[in-house]
């Protein structure tokens, strides 16, 4: 990232915080990223970062915001957009598949974070961004089987958790081989697969 000007506003000093922080993590360990790596990513000394986030904890909480923030608006505009249930969960997958690829920092992320030991701050973001997601999946669930389109006898609770597994599957083995952007080409027969596991039989 170039250096940003020296003077900013704070909403966007802090924007700009959180676009860096995402950026270094696509390429390293997020818990190895420090506020030194931070401001250097930004052209600022440490002290002029800490005017804005007080804390590293405050810098990741921020992040943690911002994906929550764009991601369920990205996959809540691809549901509003298609035609019936079960394609709007289609639409979900692959907006979530291509959000991911498209900022590959995100999952190193937030799998960190649910492994941090304690209750923290950004820990607490994920989980709860989670269970927005997780509740988003079960009512669309939900509407598919009210629709027909849905088998009567899935259990729409194990079917969310496999909704959510099946992208957490893509987008391991996408990063174990350090190519984000196969996510996109393995994922409509990924979601295939899915559905035939429940959908109504013909």
């Amino acid at each position: 990232m170039d250096a940003l000007p020296k003077y900013l506003p704070a909403d966007e000093r802090r924007a700009a915080t959180v676009e860096a922080v995402v950026d270094l993590a696509a390429n390293q360990n997020p818990a190895e990223i420090t506020t030194a790596a931070i401001a250097q990513r930004m052209g600022l000394t440490q002290g002029a970062l800490f005017r804005h986030f007080p804390t590293k904890d405050s810098i990741l909480e921020a992040v943690m915001g911002w994906v929550s923030e764009r991601l369920l608006a990205r996959v809540d505009a691809a549901r509003d957009a298609a035609g019936s249930p079960i394609a709007a969960l289609e639409a979900v997958f692959l907006a979530h598949i291509d959000f991911v690829a498209s900022h590959p920092g995100v999952p190193r992320m937030l799998f960190g974070e649910l492994q941090r030991a304690g209750d923290t701050l950004p820990k607490r973001a994920v989980q709860a961004l989670i269970r927005h997601y997780a509740g988003r999946i079960t009512t669309l669930l939900e509407r598919a089987k009210d629709a027909g389109q849905v088998d009567a006898s899935v259990n729409v609770a194990a079917a969310a958790v496999q909704f959510i597994g099946s992208i957490q599957g893509l987008v391991i083995q996408a990063t174990l081989e350090g190519y984000p952007e196969r996510m996109r080409e393995r994922a409509p027969a990924i979601f295939i697969l899915y559905r035939r596991g429940i959908e109504v039989r013909p």
